[in-house]
């Protein structure tokens, strides 16, 4: 055992970093060294089924975590892109594809297994790949893991299907499927309830103990205890993980869960990616080249094109269709569990099985370097020209519109006022126009569209864009080119705002800085401070802070240790400055 360990860590340590190096991702790192060690390589693992058997383990704690992630009320919110767009994509990509294997002399049973199978995509591939590219937040991104969701919630129901598609079924009733039924139900009924009233109670006791290895070894046992009682009763145990997390998803130890699970779930993922690499049957690539590539072009295409039109049918744009079709077209891991069931039921052969196997295998190795080369090419090209500007003077210019900019705007809209608005993310621009905004795409460093939108004859402009290089780069351009603009800039954290002090804006706002102040003074107000003394308490703090900004605006910035020294001194004088009001106070009172 120990020498298999130290044969996958060192593989892993090896082709992981290097892989990562050359831009392919980690996901196909794990694969590659998963061949070269397995059967197809040097042959150094041999036992692979019992390998995946251990690695799903890392699938299970994946879907526990996102249903920590998963509060029921945005399950709600998402419900149209997961029951819509998700059952959509399952049926259509379903049906296509059972419809190729009949054309290509499976009998129906077979087909109707191999067609969902194959529908399924990888939920770890695609949300490691998202996640490392940062674009789990764009609209591709969201509606991914929708359809990713509703893949993994229809595969518990398919696994109960497959034993009915088998021949020589019993037709007597013996009452057997009561008994499981009612297992069934109560299962279901143990986790909820367990869920909600018993494992909080458990996990504030365990977190009482101070024991930071037994909190660990709790929350390991909520997720493994939860997928054997699913198994126990013949239903997926990766739907008992996920079942598990959306019910601890509202507690209050959420993310302690998530930051001890997370080690665990990334080792076995790794595992699992190297077990899928080792399951490869490259003798049969060899021996069928054309087939087999044939195929796996086939079911690539197939599932692209699906989700192609459900992009553009669900309103995405731009390059966000090809995006999504680019992340989803490859086979997945429930795949291996679908065929292996069918087997095991006799609704298929285990060699048109092994065949199939191959083709996902191959549709997952190759998903990471094409994504890559959609990336390089999207970035690239422009997804479209800048637009034509042809609005008249406005008194005030925003740039860049999210979240903070559009809060903004709808209060001068309003008040009556008038303001133009230029954003360079497409995505983002075509996602507020839909809201009835006028927002033009462009680039606000670029001189001559500053000029289209009449900057020169601006007031203000309200400078929201959350890239600290790009927004510095539009503030050097306007203070030098419009002096009359009245900038109100948006700063992420002290440094920016220091630098944006530095090219002479005239406002600077941090953008967490005021409603930390609000979150705050409810705080002390909540802990039984009075209304008063939490205002007054609260706007003590700010003046002190505003003069400890422009003290620190007037040190050398790249100076750390001297940054940091002011910042100390200032914490002590915050400290006596709180102490003398606070005696001064009591002094009045009395």
């Amino acid at each position: 055992m120990l020498i298999d360990m130290a044969l996958f860590l060192s593989a892993a340590v090896l082709f992981v970093p290097l892989f990562r190096r050359l831009g392919l991702g980690a996901v196909l790192g794990y694969v590659a060294a998963g061949i070269v060690i397995g059967p197809a390589g040097f042959g150094f693992i041999t036992e692979v089924e019992k390998i995946l058997r251990f690695a799903e383990y890392g699938i299970i704690l994946l879907l526990f975590i996102i249903g920590l992630e998963l509060q029921p009320s945005r399950l709600w919110s998402m419900r149209r892109a997961v029951f819509g767009f998700g059952a959509l994509q399952v049926g259509a990509s379903t049906a296509l594809l059972a419809a190729g294997a009949l054309a290509l002399g499976y009998e129906a049973r077979a087909a109707v297994v191999a067609g969902f199978g194959l529908a399924m995509s990888s939920t770890a591939l695609v949300l490691q790949m998202l996640s490392e590219r940062r674009e789990l937040t764009t609209r591709h991104g969201r509606m991914a893991f929708a359809i990713l969701l509703f893949q993994d919630l229809s595969v518990i129901p398919f696994l109960a299907l497959v034993p009915l598609l088998a021949s020589g079924l019993p037709t007597h009733h013996d009452g057997h499927g009561w008994l499981t039924a009612a297992k069934t139900l109560a299962v279901f009924a143990a986790v909820v309830l367990g869920g909600r009233y018993a494992v909080r109670p458990v996990m504030r006791r365990v977190a009482a103990a101070q024991t930071p290895e037994l909190f660990t070894a709790a929350a390991l046992l909520i997720v493994i205890g939860t997928a054997l009682a699913m198994e126990a009763v013949g239903l997926s145990m990766s739907l008992g993980a996920f079942l598990a997390g959306v019910l601890l998803s509202e507690s209050e130890y959420r993310h302690e869960l998530q930051a001890d699970i997370e080690p665990f779930k990334g080792l076995l993922l790794g595992l699992f990616f190297m077990a899928v690499g080792m399951s490869a049957d490259l003798h049969a690539l060899i021996a069928e080249p054309l087939q087999i590539l044939a195929l796996v072009l086939g079911l690539m295409l197939i599932k692209a094109a699906v989700l192609w039109l459900l992009a553009r049918l669900a309103g995405l744009s731009g390059d966000a269709p090809s995006a999504l079709a680019a992340s989803l077209w490859q086979g997945g891991e429930f795949a291996f569990v679908l065929l292996s069931a069918a087997v095991s039921a006799e609704v298929l052969d285990a060699t048109l099985s092994a065949r199939l196997v191959l083709v996902v295998v191959l549709s997952m190795i190759l998903t990471p370097p094409l994504f890559s080369l959609h990336v390089k090419l999207r970035q690239r090209r422009e997804a479209r020209p800048f637009d034509t500007i042809d609005t008249e003077p406005r008194q005030v210019l925003i740039i860049g519109f999210g979240p903070f900019a559009q809060i903004v705007a709808r209060l001068l809209r309003v008040k009556g006022i008038t303001y133009t608005v230029l954003d360079k993310d497409s995505e983002q621009v075509d996602f507020v126009r839909q809201f009835g905004n006028q927002v033009f795409y462009g680039d606000a460093s670029r001189l001559d569209l500053l000029r289209a939108a009449h900057a020169e004859k601006a007031e203000f402009m309200v400078l929201a864009i959350p890239e600290v290089e790009a927004s510095l780069h539009v503030a050097e351009v306007v203070r030098r080119n419009f002096p009359q603009l009245r900038i109100f800039a948006v700063a992420i954290n002290r440094n920016h705002a220091l630098r944006l002090m530095d090219l002479g804006v005239h406002e600077v706002i941090r953008r967490s800085y005021f409603s930390s102040l609000v979150m705050a003074r409810k705080l002390l107000v909540d802990m039984g401070d009075t209304e008063e003394s939490a205002n007054h308490a609260i706007e003590l703090f700010r003046r002190h802070d505003e003069q400890l900004l422009r003290r620190q605006h007037e040190l050398p910035h790249e100076d750390g240790l001297k940054l940091a020294q002011t910042a100390r001194e200032a914490e002590q004088e915050l400290q006596q400055l709180f102490a003398s009001d606070q005696a001064d106070r009591e002094a009045r009172r009395a």
